[in-house]
């Protein structure tokens, strides 16, 4: 007896003639104006409800204090849509500042860039070998490990705060202006847009979908899953790397205890506000990055309005539980 296998190119299409495809495209549009709206909604009532707002200094420091968030979420998203999770990003974020920091106060930038983006793609790749080869949950796996890392970090730090001169060359990495804006939100951006075409125009970006939205039949039609989920973990531990490399390049400090699991869930909630699926196989990056700026604007203006922050969690809680349940809704129509 013969068993066809599809093809990994022909993942997306299925026996009636490609309309779970147009669903899934359908969802989608619905998943890009449900975060789109709102986030558009919210930037014309705080241009009128607060004169700063829409200042230019004002829009260019939200987007510069969110760069570490931008990066560490774009690439978080691809962890999600293959079917993973890394609660990790926090402490490698931490980890990575600290590393930066050592190695700028005795070596060239160079250095202190490129060695801090290794260890956290080396810390992503060993977060994905744990989770693919050894078959824990992803969730347990990467908040053990955020320990484990929380841990090196505050051994590499000493568990001191870091502090850097402004004369040093690193400085210049995430401060040079171009065209009145800084360097890091020109980094983040082309990284933000790479993983974007990675996950949205490629072959590899078919392999992560296929990999979160049913795993073994991407097995038999040829995907190496396991291999995809590491790849993603790395990225993720990268972009942890650069998120932690930007800020204290930014800030001039580093503490190890400066990301952690605010930095974390964050992250995470942009993920999900910007309608990449809990449960993998969907998701977008430029929806992920709107819903990281649509939290950043609500932040931003709750301080001009001199809103306590308590209201500002308890909303960011209440969007974040509305997002979740949109997305389980979704998938029961789906079915």
């Amino acid at each position: 007896m013969n068993v066809q296998v599809e093809t990994p190119e022909a993942l997306d299409v299925d026996s009636e003639g490609g309309f779970r495809s147009g669903v899934i495209r359908l969802l989608g549009s619905w998943r890009l104006a449900g975060i789109a709206i709102p986030f558009l909604i919210l930037f014309i009532v705080l241009s009128v409800w607060s004169g700063p707002f829409l200042s230019t200094t004002n829009l260019i420091n939200i987007l510069d204090q969110q760069c570490a968030f931008l990066a560490i979420a774009a690439a978080g998203t691809l962890v999600l849509v293959a079917g993973g999770l890394d609660l990790s990003v926090g402490a490698i974020y931490g980890l990575t500042a600290v590393v930066s920091g050592e190695l700028a106060e005795h070596h060239s930038p160079f250095i202190a860039i490129g060695v801090a983006l290794l260890v956290g793609l080396g810390v992503g790749l060993v977060n994905g070998m744990i989770v693919a080869f050894l078959k824990i949950n992803p969730l347990i796996a990467t908040l053990a490990m955020s320990f484990v890392i929380g841990g090196v970090a505050l051994r590499v730090s000493n568990n001191n705060l870091i502090v850097l001169s402004q004369n040093s060359g690193f400085y210049k990495f995430a401060n040079v202006q171009l065209w009145s804006i800084p360097s890091a939100v020109w980094i983040v951006l082309v990284f933000v847009v790479i993983l974007a075409l990675l996950l949205a125009r490629t072959t590899f970006g078919r392999y992560v979908i296929a990999s979160g939205g049913n795993a073994e039949a991407a097995r038999l039609a040829g995907v190496r899953v396991n291999q995809i989920r590491i790849i993603t973990y790395a990225l993720s531990g990268l972009a942890a790397g650069l998120g932690g490399v930007i800020d204290t390049s930014r800030l001039l400090s580093a503490q190890a205890t400066g990301g952690g699991p605010t930095l974390t869930f964050t992250v995470l909630a942009g993920i999900v506000v910007g309608g990449t699926s809990i449960a993998g196989g969907e998701g977008s990056v430029p929806r992920t990055t709107i819903g990281v700026l649509f939290i950043a604007l609500i932040g931003n203006g709750f301080n001009l309005l001199n809103i306590n922050t308590l209201y500002q969690q308890i909303v960011l809680g209440l969007i974040l539980l509305a997002a979740v349940s949109i997305d389980v809704w979704a998938r029961k129509r789906r079915r």
